[in-house]
């Protein structure tokens, strides 16, 4: 009896591993495939090595501060597009609203022999204005905000050659570089910095600083969540509480401010506005968004991927320059890139969702 007792335990079997063992690493792969900016990166990294390795001219860092700025005057727009369409709607007539942000700030200040910064408040307001008028009308009527905002880019488009040429005689503005508040107005919306001996567009800064803004909204504060809800079902989140109209107008009103700020850009960078510009410029806002993982049908998307977006077009448009190519065939490539973007966008997302 006491030999039993005394007799030692059989050793212990080692432990099997957890059944989850492996799951965590899985899970965190999967969360980095699903991001929304996962189809850009690995797109805009394929379009950098592409013109590294063909354009020498590519490599040098004034070339980095010339895609940047060409980057900046498109994403900053693409921000506040990217932020609509998660929202679940389109602005078409924002390319055109950019020129008559530039124009009335021009008109107004030079016909009215004001300081320019009258004319740049006076813009303000009407952007914003329109963007509204646009919120409101998708509201009230219930029609798409495609056909909607085609009717506001055809009227803003006649809008602004008729104009022009009724207070100008011409199809430009006048120059307003020696006009009071000239200097100051343009260190605001066109200075040029000089950083590490490396010259720098201001644009550049004031579009990461909206992105960054931008991304802290969507993603740290209850509108941002009304944005992804309105996106997604506007009826479910209005059955929760959300208020979809005051969402989908103060997007259109996003926007508004956007081309209001990109008109400044072009009003001080060049001191005269062509009154027919910007047409075309909402497909490539619109494509910057959707290549950065933002669907069409709303309700999904960031921030961060439609900045990579512009980074990827600022990258194609100079890139094509820098390798001697044939600029006309820069259409082509973004319409190429933009198909194999979202390509990609969607098997990335099909590869995080499978078991």
């Amino acid at each position: 009896m006491s030999g039993a007792q005394g007799q030692a335990a059989p050793p212990a079997a080692p432990a099997a591993p957890p059944a989850g063992a492996g799951a965590p690493r899985r899970r965190t792969a999967r969360r980095l495939l699903g991001r929304p900016e996962m189809g850009a990166l690995v797109g805009a990294l394929a379009v950098y090595l592409l013109f590294y390795a063909v354009a020498p001219t590519f490599r040098h860092v004034d070339s980095l501060s010339t895609v940047l700025y060409q980057s900046s005057t498109l994403g900053i727009m693409g921000v506040a597009v990217a932020l609509l369409m998660i929202g679940g709607e389109f602005d078409l007539s924002a390319g055109v609203a950019v020129t008559t942000s530039a124009l009335t700030a021009s008109m107004f200040a030079f016909q009215l022999t004001l300081n320019v910064w009258a004319g740049v408040c006076v813009a303000l307001l009407l952007s914003v204005a329109i963007g509204a008028l646009n919120g409101f009308l998708l509201v009230r009527t219930k029609l798409p905000s495609f056909l909607i905002t085609l009717a506001t880019f055809l009227m803003l488009q006649g809008l602004n050659l008729a104009v022009t040429k009724a207070i100008t005689g011409e199809v430009a503005t006048d120059s307003i570089r020696d006009m009071d508040g000239f200097d100051q107005a343009k260190k605001v919306f066109a200075a040029t910095l000089t950083i590490g001996g490396t010259h720098l567009r201001v644009t550049v800064l004031w579009w990461l600083g909206f992105a960054c803004l931008a991304t802290w909204v969507l993603l740290r504060t209850r509108y941002g969540n009304w944005v992804f809800a309105v996106g997604g079902n506007a009826e479910s989140a209005r059955a929760v509480g959300v208020p979809v109209a005051f969402v989908k107008v103060s997007l259109f009103m996003t926007v508004g401010f956007a081309a209001w700020f990109t008109g400044m850009h072009q009003l001080f960078a060049f001191n005269t506005v062509q009154s027919g510009g910007g047409v075309g410029n909402e497909l490539r806002y619109i494509a910057a968004a959707v290549i950065g993982g933002c669907l069409l049908t709303g309700g999904y998307g960031s921030v961060f991927g439609p900045v990579v977006g512009a980074f990827l077009f600022g990258m194609a448009s100079q890139g094509i320059v820098y390798a001697d190519w044939d600029p006309d065939w820069f259409m082509f490539f973004l319409g190429a890139m933009l198909l194999l973007a979202v390509l990609l966008n969607l098997w990335v997302r099909r590869q995080a969702t499978r078991r």
